[in-house]
């Protein structure tokens, strides 16, 4: 899965990111390094949230749906 997060240099010095395709999805880091396993973290954080919102009956089937880029290679590239 691939998803764009944006950098950007901090006024106090360091870094903050954001994750535009997750609404108040943002961290921080001293080093280009720690703010991009901070995004990582803050990815997951988010996903797990948004994921826990949903009541999920006794009928309802949950899945995981891994995306990488093989998937979206060998599916969807045929025209």
């Amino acid at each position: 899965m691939k998803i764009r997060a944006i950098i950007h240099p901090a006024e106090e010095g360091g870094y903050w990111a954001e994750v535009p395709a997750l609404p108040g999805c943002i961290t921080e880091g001293e080093t280009m390094e720690e703010v991009m396993a901070n995004l990582k973290d803050a990815i997951e954080g988010w996903l797990d949230v948004a994921n826990s919102r949903y009541a999920i009956e006794s009928t309802d089937r949950v899945v995981k749906i891994v995306i990488s880029n093989q998937f979206l290679a060998s599916n969807f590239v045929r025209l």
